[in-house]
């Protein structure tokens, strides 16, 4: 498949795609330069964490993104036509009729007041001309070329403004920056003034306390009785001096040498933070001054750049553009004269069969030769089904009668054997109950074919029917629509799509509501279907049973499918190829095979390590920290913190993609020749030896 899909070209080509969201706080660049082809018929799946980009790269290919994202570089083409350029008319042309999309959640994706059935055939009726859709085919490769031109105007002209836009948002990143620093000094030092208001705070309130005491202490030495003043008089004079002493303690100045060391210490931290604020503030104001004349200065040379290539821009339009212009407007001619041929010739054939009925009934010889083949055909199903009948309760017999000789040949126990036939009687009930059901349609379709016929054979109910098969050859009438829908949700698995038609999303399980949503991407038969993460919502089994859905759709419609998910067990039987991606960016690509067994990138390691495995003995491995926040995108590779491999290069420069097959490339410095040998953690080698050894391949 690797080097013949080589040589194949790309249904749709993604070619270094930039998107970023504007904030408050600045450009958030989601999706960094990523690039892939999808080919006819094939699997593409996209893994990574949340956050790493998915989703906004299928947005962007739907034109579905939100009002603040930014296009920066790179273009999506399809058919000719890139789609980052196209106008939301041209787009309408192709999202959901060439390009479907079926979303994670399928609860928020339906409306919960309309039955499903109306939301099926919705589209169907808004896009339900077939005048116009005829006119839109015949016109659309000329229009494409056309529009290309436009585009490409555009997007110099674009290009063009967004140089200038991202010279000012860069140099007002430095100016906000200084600003955020000055703000984080200023709230430095009303921390360090804060400290010392506490300190100060904690001096008055120990000076207070010791007042206090000293005043406590001189009030009890007032309330002493005193003695005899003559017998006593030397002991007085002794209390005399010590109140002296003590009177002399309590004027003395409050002092605690610890605090009073803390407070000054505090002063001197305060003033260095407020000479540090002043000195940046001054330099601050200054390096403001110059970024502002410098951004002026780049502002005014980009515009001149933007000036002469907008004008080369408009040279190369005016170049081209007349005579795209000119070759629209033939086809447009030739697609009107299609147009009135087409509903010439079909109104011509309405009028005839008009004329025919009315000039009588429709014969008996017709009517009879209706019923005669219905009648044999009906007869002829009837006997096939009937032998078919026969052949599979013979089947089902034989292999029955060859496990019970083979159960008795290994002296299986009475429980085996009666287990064997509970299992042969369960197959012939349901092989009776689906033979009785087809039987039960085809009588339905017998009696349904005959009263039709007999209605033909009135002239008004003809006449009706005719006007009818009229107007549906211009516009999808909404029977036509409501068949097509009841034939897509019998598609999907969805069982008595007549009764289900009628009836509101909450009615439905979370798997029945995303075949509902799958059914509405399908009614327009779309070349490309982008799955954004269908079975996030789902429980295990129901998440198998809508895998295997999407599979056998791609095999029935020959459709080519992106199919994004944040876990790689989820996509293991879904891709012919896979595209790991880490913080906007495209890490890994390789066949299924290759990524599953030969895996190089340590973030598809710790991956396929974080994956729960029955058959390992390791202890699962948890992905250490976040991805970074692509406001400020890191240095080097965006992995390198989260890599325990990381090299110091890692933390300096992004790692090109390395060649590892025709089909395989890694974006990591481990794959240079001067990097170290580097082995895979174990719980992965081992998962692979144990997968190979169940493929019965011997593996080193």
């Amino acid at each position: 498949m690797d080097n013949e899909q080589n040589k194949k070209e790309p249904i749709l080509s993604v070619k270094n795609l930039r998107v970023s969201f504007k904030t408050d706080e600045g450009l958030v660049h989601a999706v960094r330069g990523v690039s892939f082809d999808l080919y006819k018929g094939e699997t593409l799946c996209i893994v990574g964490e949340s956050g790493s980009g998915k989703s906004v790269t299928s947005k962007t290919i739907m034109g579905i993104l939100s009002a603040n994202a930014v296009i920066e570089e790179g273009s999506v083409m399809y058919q000719g036509e890139d789609l980052t350029m196209v106008d939301e008319s041209e787009f309408h042309r192709i999202r959901g009729h060439k390009i479907g999309m079926v979303f994670q959640d399928p609860l928020s994706s339906l409306n919960p007041i309309m039955k499903v059935g109306k939301q099926i055939t919705e589209a169907m009726l808004i896009n339900s001309n077939r005048l116009k859709n005829l006119y839109d085919s015949i016109i659309s490769k000329e229009e494409a070329a056309y529009k290309n031109a436009e585009a490409k105007k555009r997007s110099e002209y674009l290009k063009a403004d967004r140089a200038i836009e991202a010279s000012d948002e860069n140099f007002d990143k430095e100016i906000y920056a200084l600003v955020r620093k000055e703000k984080e000094l200023a709230f430095d030092l009303s921390q360090k003034e804060n400290a010392l208001t506490l300190l100060l705070r904690q001096w008055k309130i120990e000076e207070q306390k010791y007042l206090q005491q000293q005043k406590l202490l001189e009030k009890k030495q007032k309330s002493q009785k005193k003695d005899d003043k003559q017998n006593k008089q030397n002991k007085q004079n002794k209390d005399d001096k010590q109140k002296k002493t003590e009177k002399a303690k309590t004027i003395k100045k409050f002092s605690d040498p610890v605090l009073e060391s803390k407070i000054k210490e505090a002063r001197l931290i305060r003033d260095t933070a407020a000479k540090t604020l002043e000195t940046f503030s001054a330099q601050a104001k200054v390096k403001t001054q110059e970024l502002n004349k410098k951004k002026a200065s780049e502002h005014k040379r980009l515009s001149v750049l933007a000036r002469e290539r907008k004008k080369k821009a408009d040279e190369v339009y005016k170049a081209s553009a007349p005579a795209l212009k000119k070759a629209l407007e033939d086809k447009k001619k030739v697609a009107d004269e299609e147009v009135k041929k087409y509903k010439a010739e079909k109104t011509k054939e309405y009028e005839e069969e008009v004329k025919r009925l009315s000039s009588g009934k429709i014969s008996d010889e017709e009517y009879n030769s209706i019923i005669r083949e219905e009648n044999a055909s009906y007869e002829k199903d009837l006997e096939d089904l009937k032998n078919k009948q026969i052949e599979e309760f013979n089947q089902l017999e034989a292999d029955y009668n060859s496990k019970t000789d083979q159960l008795q040949k290994n002296h299986a126990s009475a429980e085996d054997l009666t287990e064997a036939k509970k299992a042969y009687l369960d197959s012939l009930e349901r092989t009776q109950k689906k033979l009785s059901q087809a039987k039960a349609e085809r009588i339905k379709q017998h009696e349904e074919k005959l009263a039709d016929a007999k209605e033909q054979h009135t002239h008004e109910k003809a006449l009706e029917k005719a006007k009818l098969d009229y107007k549906a050859k211009f516009r999808i009438s909404r029977a036509e629509a409501k068949a097509e829908a009841l034939k897509v949700m019998k598609e999907v698995g969805i069982p008595q799509p007549e009764v289900r038609f009628n009836q509101y999303p909450f009615e439905f399980s979370g798997g029945m509501r995303q075949r509902i949503v799958i059914a509405i991407a399908l009614t327009a038969n779309p070349e490309i279907l982008i799955c954004d993460e269908p079975t996030t919502a789902l429980d295990v089994t129901i998440q198998a049973q809508i895998l295997e859905l999407i599979n056998k759709l791609k095999r029935e419609r020959h459709m080519s499918i992106i199919f994004i998910s944040h876990d790689l067990g989820v996509v293991a039987n879904m891709a012919d190829r896979v595209a790991v991606m880490y913080a906007g960016k495209i890490i890994e690509v390789g066949t299924a095979t290759e990524i599953f067994y030969d895996p190089r990138h340590p973030y598809t390691w710790a991956l396929l390590s974080s994956i729960p495995d029955i058959d390992s003995h390791e202890k699962l491995e948890a992905i250490p920290g976040t991805p970074p926040y692509l406001l400020n995108p890191p240095k080097g590779d965006a992995f390198a913190a989260r890599n325990k491999y990381a090299l110091a290069i890692d933390f300096e420069e992004e790692p090109p993609f390395f060649k590892i097959s025709e089909t395989h490339y890694a974006a990591t410095w481990l794959l240079d020749k001067r990097a170290p040998k580097t082995v895979m953690p174990k719980i992965v080698s081992q998962r692979i030896k144990l997968s190979l050894e169940r493929a019965g391949v011997k593996h080193d």
